[in-house]
């Protein structure tokens, strides 16, 4: 799902700081200390000493840890001794000091993990009673202090001064003549190029943890949902997460005549409610209170009660972490925005290329034609919900119920869930001796929310598969999320365990984990022994691709218009933001959504959890359906297992050279629109 932890931990920390900056101490950052006739002065010596075949990379090593090097860190005259004592002019030794610190960091980010792992059981997983304490723990960072210390002690002066950072620009021009060697080197590089203090650091985790722990209790009881005639149709105990259960329960009843269509709508005006606030605070994860989500009436035991709506919490987190994430901002200055950072140094593709690629793609004539078919499949005129549409999965046409029963018995737990691990990835192409290899390095937890996969971050940890096991077992929609972070836990073990150097272990950002999670999730009935013999199974994947990319880009297009609000508008209120929300949402609608579904102004985009607890995030998803759907092409009249471990044992590089190893092309909506249009000519 949405939680694939960074393995480069100075990465992370610049994602997920606190504090907006507003005194001169603190906007100090942004001036460098060292002159640059200093600097330029120190780059000839080193020159001279060198060779001027190593004036580049010096030129480059110089400038950066000078532009980092502050007063405290000492004289302009320190600042020459340190470069000229701890530049390394010799390949060989700097070699066998780059193997010397991956091993210190692997130990390092390791334990940083770890710590924070279990930190965080207490909130994360189903296992009792929570205290406020555990709140505070779960908020705790660990690393919070690396990159002060490392800056104190030097060490992250040495790595930049040797292992310089290189811009995207830079990676995408040189990388596909860099060795792997040189490609670790640039990883490397990528570590420290900021100082954030740690007390925003700690802040940060504070504000992040507080926006989790919001949407994590965001349940809606929807056994207590009540229709005009004050009837209930959802199972009595029937507790929904928002968005993502809310969301898969429209899905589960595509297959129900009119009673699954009644709870679909039932359904998508508790949504409406959600974004717009006037949501009943008191039916927020209490089971107490009947509830007319259309009249928005509260009811107790049969009787109308005064509600009070939820006072705009929901944009207040957001704001929150708006402001937490800004207040980074003066101390990246090669990356000086949280949307530069999200995408040029977290996704590694400019926010633009990302954009293009959605707009493209939403303003094709197959969007139309698409929905088109799903209103003739479904013998109604569509409705804003079927945005998310599931009708061309197999899965779709089958009884929820049996599907229930089924993983019940195979999964009453979550011990039975990891002893299957190894037989999962049997069925799935691995060879039985690395299929046991691979399922030794996860363990399975119980998921106090939906689920979510939390990697292993050094050799000999396990990464983590939590998910959500009932009382009576895990029902069919808790088995298919599973089966989509089982895929990001082998991902997360290959790129760990089967990558030649830790510095380039993982993927280059996590569209590529989510790719391979899809990869999995499509399996998850053949992994129960159900067989799909459709002879249009192929074009049915790819409209039901399709069909997911058009919904997940428009609310990433959201996503990112809404920050570049934030951005433009940096002291607005909870109120302004709810009201910039929903316009947007509308706007986004109204221009790709509201000629294919027959509504204007919808603002339903507006209803993913993602927006308010993991900024910017959502674009990795339709990105990750791009890859998946490329990849899939790749791995038709291969065997699955062996190409996968050959593309993800490539590690992090940058996304495009990463595509160019795995399939030979670059990423394009090219690929699934050529085969959504053959769709269309083969399925009536």
């Amino acid at each position: 799902m949405k939680k694939i932890f960074l393995l480069l931990i100075p990465m992370a920390l610049l994602m997920s700081q606190c504090k907006q900056p507003t005194t001169p101490m603190e906007q100090k950052a942004t001036v460098q200390f060292i002159p640059k006739a200093a600097a330029d002065s120190i780059i000839a010596k080193l020159v001279k000493q060198s060779g001027e075949s190593s004036k580049a990379l010096i030129e480059k090593g110089v400038s950066q840890v000078a532009a980092l090097w502050t007063e405290k860190d000492g004289t302009a005259k320190d600042f020459e001794d340190f470069c000229l004592k701890n530049y390394i002019a010799s390949p060989v030794l700097k070699e066998k000091m780059f193997q010397r610190i991956s091993v210190n960091f692997e130990t390092l980010f390791g334990y940083f993990n770890r710590i924070s792992l279990d930190l965080k059981r207490p909130m994360a997983l189903d296992m009792g009673e929570t205290y406020p304490i555990d709140e505070v723990f779960a908020a705790y960072e660990p690393s919070a202090h690396f990159t002060d210390d490392f800056f104190t002690n030097k060490i992250g002066f040495i790595l930049g001064l040797n292992y310089p950072f290189y811009s995207l620009k830079e990676k995408e021009e040189l990388g596909p003549k860099w060795s792997r060697l040189e490609w670790a080197y640039a990883r490397l590089g990528d570590q420290f190029t900021t100082r954030v203090p740690a007390d925003i650091v700690q802040k940060s985790s504070d504000a992040v943890s507080a926006s989790e722990n919001y949407i994590a209790s965001y349940n809606i009881y929807v056994g207590n949902l009540l229709d005009d005639k004050g009837q209930a149709h959802f199972p009595k105990e029937m507790k929904l997460l928002s968005h993502w259960n809310l969301r898969d329960e429209i899905k589960a009843n595509y297959n129900k005549t009119d009673e699954g269509l009644t709870k679909q709508k039932l359904i998508y005006e508790v949504m409406l409610r959600i974004i717009d606030q006037s949501i009943p605070d008191s039916v927020i994860n209490n089971p107490a209170f009947q509830w007319n989500p259309v009249t928005n009436k509260l009811f107790k035991d049969g009787k109308e009660v005064a509600a009070t709506p939820e006072p705009d919490k929901r944009y207040e987190v957001l704001l929150n972490n708006f402001k937490a994430l800004k207040a980074v901002d003066p101390y990246t200055p090669m990356f000086p925005s949280y949307i530069q950072r999200s995408f040029d140094a977290g996704m590694e593709i400019p926010m633009d290329q990302v954009e293009k690629l959605f707009n493209e793609l939403c303003s094709t004539p197959e969007v139309k034609e698409v929905g088109t078919l799903i209103s003739k499949r479904l013998g109604r005129p569509l409705q804003p919900f079927d945005i998310w549409y599931d009708g061309f999965k197999a899965r779709s046409s089958m009884d929820q119920a049996k599907l229930d029963k089924m993983t019940r018995a195979k999964y009453p737990n979550t011990e039975a869930i990891e002893k299957d691990i190894p037989n999962i990835l049997i069925k799935l192409g691995f060879k039985p001796d690395k299929a046991k290899e691979i399922a030794s390095h996860i363990t399975v937890d119980p998921a106090r929310g939906s689920g979510h996969a939390w990697g292993a971050q050094m050799k000999g940890d396990k990464a983590h598969l939590r998910t959500r096991v009932g009382k009576e077992g895990m029902d069919y929609k808790g088995y298919n999320i599973a089966v989509h972070e089982l895929g990001h836990n082998v991902e997360q073990t290959i790129s760990l365990y089967m990558v030649d150097n830790y510095l380039m272990a993982g993927v280059p950002n996590t569209a590529f984990t989510e790719a391979f999670a899809f990869t999995f999730q499509k399996h998850d009935l053949d992994l129960l022994g159900i067989k799909d013999n459709d002879p249009n199974k192929e074009y049915l994947a790819a409209l039901d691709n399709f069909w997911m990319s058009y919904e997940i880009m428009g609310v990433s297009l959201v996503d990112m218009k809404v920050w570049t609000w934030l951005y433009a508008n940096p002291n607005a209120t909870p109120a302004q933001l709810k009201e910039t929300v929903i316009t947007t949402a509308k706007e986004v609608w109204n221009k790709y959504y509201a000629d294919v579904l027959g509504v204007k102004d919808c603002p339903i985009l507006a209803i993913y959890s993602h927006m308010i607890d993991s900024p910017l995030y959502l674009s990795n998803y339709p990105v990750g359906h791009l890859i998946d759907f490329q990849l899939d092409g790749w791995f038709k009249g291969k065997n699955f297992a062996d190409e996968a471990i050959r593309i993800y044992s490539a590690g992090k590089l940058i996304p495009q050279e990463w595509m160019r190893h795995a399939v030979g092309s670059e990423i394009s909506i090219k690929p699934l629109v050529d085969a959504t249009d053959r769709a269309l000519k083969a399925v009536k």
